[in-house]
């Protein structure tokens, strides 16, 4: 870790079709062995099944399911006399966002092949599911949340 001071965050570029940094984000982080014109390809297919299955904008489903993923706790190991607590603690802004795309990516990743058979049909049918508050992605929010109240004892041992 630089003990020089604070690393600079480097600015994000938008995707070039709907000019949108957080969908250039998503992206980034689907894509995979460095393909962004195949994940693009992907992206924008799962955006058009959307707007035809839902008949909304796309850009409007896919902010609103990011939305409805991000956590506001989660829990963090803190260490103290040799036992490891799990101590709830609020999540930062662009913790929340990259969290929340994160478990969009997974969960779409992780919806059975029977069903979808390209990662366009997994990826809608959870933006879907995550912009009606159901889905993996939104389990996992739960999950995190439920872990964080019950630890919620420990909650003094914040740094």
């Amino acid at each position: 870790m630089s003990r020089s001071g604070k690393t600079k965050k480097r600015e994000a570029t938008p995707d070039p079709i709907y000019n949108d940094v957080l969908l250039n984000s998503f992206m980034n982080r689907a894509m995979r062995d460095g393909k962004k014109n195949a994940i693009q390809k992907e992206v924008y297919d799962a955006l058009k099944l959307i707007e035809q299955k839902l008949k909304q904008d796309p850009m409007v489903v896919f902010r609103q399911a990011v939305e409805n993923v991000k956590p506001l706790m989660e829990v963090r190991s803190r260490r103290l006399g040799g036992a490891a607590y799990q101590v709830p603690m609020p999540v930062r802004g662009e913790r929340k966002q990259s969290l929340a795309i994160r478990w969009l990516v997974q969960s779409a990743q992780k919806r059975p092949n029977k069903e979808f058979h390209t990662f366009a049909d997994k990826l809608s049918a959870e933006l879907i599911d995550a912009f009606n508050n159901t889905g993996l992605a939104i389990k996992k929010k739960e999950d995190t949340h439920r872990m964080a109240e019950a630890n919620k004892a420990f909650s003094h041992f914040r740094w």
